[in-house]
């Protein structure tokens, strides 16, 4: 054995002397073995005689020890820690022992890194205490005992972990939990008071001294955790709740998140082991997105495959994919993620258990409390109240710049189970009525905001007058924010044969989906009506409904083959029922059709008969649908190489909005009057007349951006970059990139030629 290392004597005295033969500073050795230098100097100094062996284990790897020297020191540590048979308290330090880490423990870099900067916090002589909540499931526990043992050296004095059973019908009272706190730290039981005030305040003068790590684990509320933590001295407390305990003041908060996709695929790689996650990648991916990306139920997957090595991740997701099914796959053994929500939702008042089962039927990814009073019977401050108390307890997530709510997938599946198991069919079919009902007629009178033909008053029929958006741009907001919630009451009012209501729905719809026209949802809506005209026996309506099922194929879906049958259908119905403007429209739309399926001589010949069939008509709807056929058969002449055919075309369509049509206002003919200009703008820019293009399609531009309709601004955006490009104007470059990157965004056709623009205009600028 080496000099200076004999296997007696003091702790204290045996590591200084290590660290000076290692020539090592204090600060040194507090870096290399990640203890402060506080811990250390009351080491040396005998204030701490019995560190822990694996505080012991970090000084001997740092200072080099052989394994003798080693052991003689965890001999001499060992010396001065409590003999076991010692404890008289009710609840020795042992029984808090933190529980064991996990080997496979993933991610949550960020999170444990910032526990490590509290803990140098706590070193200065000042409590610290941080709250870590989420969800179920999402492996607040496993954090927190991790990141215990990760910070155990720099809290000698002790780390205790105690479980406080929040979610038990009887949480630990703070009495007790103080009680084995005090016994823990060695205050024998006959010394320990007996009221909670005194209990507390013998804790706080206690750990003030002492440099502790306290994991409350499982808390219930602020008041179980107020009276445990310390008030004074170097401590670290963790407290893990479900419950956000906003309550708790001068707190830090780790708020844990899902995992990553990738690292979802890393948690399950550790439990499995890499060469069956490697030999079926694409399964591990489709496993941990059906797991939701929760650790509980990556887990619980990994377990459950640990347990069959020869099972193939495919087949266990075959098994989760069948959504009815999937959390009967998430479990093992005692793991269960369906127990895991249980837990949670057995706690909850009876109307917040109402709330949560019943907004599970909501449709889309997130919904508002409007919607979720309407499915749970409540009022709208009711269902608020529960809302927050939701997203409190880790149950809901709120959007942070809007007030809705979103569930995770998995917890969604178990509410859904919860509405067939305690309210039955016919509560759950009342509840989707009453909601389907209500959204149907909110969101016919917010699309009546966009009807040309309103004089300006407010419409009617609202379920709720005094909320109802007022104007179009509140009335915009909620058919955005809403589009799930009523075009899924549209689907369920057409399926129950409620087919007016339908009908009214997308008629009000009409000039709100012009502006819309990326969505391609107006499919779905037209289609739904045109079927209800037809089952109600109306053909004038079955072909109005086509014929808006016939723009929405050719300019939502891109999709001219169905959109010729459906301008077709329109066609043979608009005859038979002698309707000369749906004729005209119907025309209209399958010569679009027909052009982009390159049919060229027919689309011309359909566009000349639909506006003689349209001239012969004096009415104010003919005179529009007459400026939409004009501008489309001028475009068509232009592609043609008849450029200056139809610049006269065009030129008559905007002698028309000059002149204006009875009966519509001037806001909807300067939209037709920006059409034509946009037109007009593109056929001087064929007829290579460029300075003279830029100014009709900048005044198109902005008319489109003032009346907010992208795809049609957009549209002029990039034939304005083009002409600009032209010319060789400094905006060039910068308008294409925007016309571009929107295009994209609403997956226009167009968007390749935008690029193409794009491609050309740099090359040229690289040449030069």
């Amino acid at each position: 054995m080496r000099h200076g290392t004999s296997s007696t004597g003091d702790f204290g005295q045996r590591l200084r002397g290590l660290r000076a033969r290692a020539g090592l500073s204090q600060e040194a050795l507090s870096h290399t073995a990640g203890v402060s230098v506080r811990a250390l100097a009351d080491m040396e100094r005998g204030r701490t005689r019995g560190p822990q062996r694996r505080t012991v284990q970090a000084l001997s790897e740092a200072l080099r020890l052989d394994d003798d020297e080693a052991a003689a020191l965890e001999g001499a540590a060992a010396l001065g820690r409590p003999r076991p048979g010692t404890a008289t308290g009710p609840a020795a330090a042992g029984t808090l022992a933190l529980p064991r880490d996990i080997e496979d423990f993933t991610a949550r870099g960020p999170a444990l890194a910032r526990l490590v900067d509290l803990a140098r916090d706590a070193e200065r002589g000042r409590p610290v205490v941080t709250v870590v909540t989420g969800q179920p499931g999402l492996g607040k526990t496993a954090f927190a005992v991790h990141a215990a043992h990760r910070l155990a050296p720099h809290f000698p004095d002790g780390q205790f972990a105690l479980h406080l059973h929040g979610m038990d019908p009887e949480p630990t009272t703070p009495r007790e939990a103080l009680a084995r706190l005090l016994g823990a730290v060695g205050v024998a039981e006959a010394a320990i008071p007996s009221g909670t005030d005194d209990r507390a305040g013998l804790w706080r003068s206690l750990s003030g001294g002492r440099r502790l790590l306290l994991l409350l684990d499982n808390a219930a509320d602020e008041s179980q955790v107020i009276p445990l933590l310390p008030g004074t001295g170097a401590s670290l407390t963790m407290v893990t709740s479900r419950h956000a305990l906003a309550g708790l003041e001068s707190v830090h908060r780790a708020d844990l998140a899902l995992l990553r996709r990738e690292e979802a695929v890393e948690l399950l790689t550790r439990i499995i082991g890499p060469e069956r996650v490697q030999a079926e990648a694409q399964a591990a991916r489709d496993l941990s997105d059906l797991c939701g990306h929760l650790p509980l139920a990556v887990r619980i997957a990994g377990q459950r495959l640990l347990s069959r090595p020869h099972e193939r991740l495919g087949k266990l997701v075959a098994r989760l994919t069948a959504e009815g099914r999937r959390l009967d796959g998430l479990q093992a053994g005692s793991l269960r993620v369906r127990a895991a929500f249980a837990l949670s939702y057995r706690q909850l008042r009876p109307q917040a258990r109402i709330f949560l089962r019943r907004a599970a039927l909501a449709a889309g990814a997130d919904f508002s409390p409007e919607t979720g009073a309407l499915l749970a019977g409540l009022s709208c401050d009711e269902a608020l109240a529960c809302a927050e108390e939701l997203t409190d307890a880790g149950l809901l997530h709120s959007e942070p710049a809007t007030e809705r709510y979103r569930f995770h997938d998995l917890l969604k599946l178990y509410a859904a189970e919860q509405v067939t198991a305690e309210d039955g069919p016919e509560a759950r079919d009342a509840a989707l009525d009453r909601a389907a009902n209500w959204m149907l007629r909110r969101a016919t009178a917010a699309a009546l905001h966009f009807d040309v033909h309103r004089d300006g008053t407010a419409p009617h029929g609202d379920p709720d007058p005094e909320g109802a958006p007022a104007g179009q741009e509140e009335a915009r907001a909620w058919l955005e924010a809403e589009q799930a919630q009523w075009l899924a009451a549209l689907r369920r009012a057409h399926d129950a044969g409620r087919h007016r209501q339908v009908l009214d729905t997308a008629e009000a719809m009409h000039w709100f989906s012009d502006r819309n026209q990326h969505w391609e949802q107006w499919v779905e809506v037209f289609q739904r009506s045109a079927d209800s005209a037809r089952a109600l026996g109306s053909r004038r309506e079955e072909a109005v409904h086509l014929n808006c099922l016939a723009w929405a194929y050719n300019l939502c879906l891109h999709d001219p083959h169905s959109a010729l049958e459906s301008a077709e259908a329109a066609l043979v119905a608009a005859r038979e029922c002698g309707d000369g403007l749906q004729e005209g429209w119907a025309l209209g739309y399958s010569a679009g059709a027909l052009h982009r399926l390159g049919r060229t001589q027919e689309a011309h010949a359909r566009l000349h008969e639909a506006a003689r069939r349209l001239a012969q008509q004096d009415t104010p709807q003919s005179r529009l649908a007459e400026l939409t056929i004009l501008n489309s058969l001028g475009t068509l002449l232009r592609q043609a190489g008849r450029a200056a055919e139809a610049l006269d075309i065009h030129r008559r369509s905007e002698r028309i909005c000059r002149v204006g049509v009875p009966g519509r206002t001037q806001e909807l003919i300067a939209l037709y009057h920006a059409v034509a200009q946009q037109q007009i703008g593109n056929d001087l820019a064929a007829l290579e007349r460029w300075h003279e293009a830029e100014p009709p399609l900048r005044q198109a531009l902005a008319a489109f951006e003032d009346a907010q309709m992208p795809a049609w601004a957009e549209a002029a955006r990039l034939d304005l970059g083009q002409v600009l490009t032209a010319t060789g104007h400094r905006e060039a470059r910068q308008t294409l990139l925007d016309a571009h990157h929107a295009l994209t965004a609403l997956r226009s056709p167009r968007q390749a030629e935008a690029a193409a623009a794009l491609a050309s205009l740099d090359k040229a600028t690289a040449a030069t």
